[in-house]
């Protein structure tokens, strides 16, 4: 008999495996060496431009919110009140204290509620709640990082909050890629694991404890533990809840403007919430 040759069969092309979570690694490396750069420098060179670039970033996190709220929901929210209530809450909580940034939340509220008028009364109450809530989410938590600033000491401060934040997320993500089994919040943030949030809860209450001890005046290690442990926890959940608003808004990053990254909101998603329970614990750690 003839011998009957096989036709071999085409082999799909091997394609290389795409960065965990979809993301542009070297991108979002080299992304995050320049932020740290610029903030490294504004922090320890002019501690007054860290102000500026904690505005500028909230200003860019207002707009983008807004923006997918109008692009998603059709919810328009006036943004002239929001912007300029944005500036005024930083600088007055640098310059002046929780009370009169509080205030100002208050008016930049208001403002929001009077801008709106000019529209169709349609939607009115949709649109103003939007925009007080952005008002809160935004610029007014971002407020606790003008306050820690604002002391004596308030370079260090950040550096504390900054690296038990980064902490946070390194440590769920190290050990929740290795070791990570069961879903922390699967219908929210399914690559979320409790094995990944135990791990960020220990290296940031390392972090905290280390930098608490040596670099913050009158701090002790115990301390840091408390903060390092509680910043992880409020960072996560900080995490789930900007999760929970853009699977409401249908969309992956809240923007583009950082390649790997995604947008602005994208970084201060965990960043936000947990400033004033740093804020808070380093006043009756410390004092203010």
């Amino acid at each position: 008999m003839p011998t009957v040759q096989e036709t071999p069969v085409a082999q799909p092309d091997q394609q290389p495996p795409k960065p965990r979570g979809g993301r542009n690694l070297p991108a979002a490396i080299g992304v995050g060496v320049g932020l740290g750069a610029v903030i490294a420098a504004s922090l320890f060179v002019v501690k007054a431009f860290f102000l500026v670039v904690v505005t500028a970033a909230v200003a860019v996190g207002v707009w983008e919110l807004t923006s997918r709220l109008s692009e998603r929901k059709e919810i328009h929210v006036p943004r002239e009140p929001l912007l300029l209530g944005s500036v005024a809450m930083l600088v007055t909580g640098y310059f002046a204290g929780a009370q009169w940034a509080a205030a100002v939340l208050a008016l930049t509220g208001l403002a929001v509620m009077i801008w709106r008028m000019s529209a169709p009364p349609e939607n009115y109450l949709r649109d103003i709640t939007a925009g007080i809530f952005t008002a809160f989410y935004v610029p007014f938590l971002a407020t606790f990082v003008a306050l820690m600033l604002s002391a004596d000491d308030g370079s260090w401060r950040i550096l504390l909050f900054l690296v038990v934040t980064i902490c946070s997320d390194t440590g769920a993500y190290a050990v929740g890629y290795k070791f990570g089994r069961n879903k922390l919040a699967p219908t929210i943030s399914p690559g979320k694991t409790r094995e990944g949030l135990a791990g960020g809860i220990g290296l940031s209450m390392l972090a905290g404890a280390l930098l608490m001890q040596y670099v913050i005046d009158d701090g002790t290690w115990w301390q840091g533990l408390i903060l390092g442990g509680c910043a992880a926890v409020i960072a996560t959940l900080g995490d789930l809840a900007e999760s929970m608003i853009k699977r409401d808004l249908g969309i992956k990053d809240m923007g583009t403007l950082l390649p790997g990254h995604g947008g602005i909101m994208d970084r201060l998603d965990s960043l936000l919430p947990t400033a004033p329970v740093v804020w808070l614990l380093l006043a009756a750690f410390v004092g203010g």
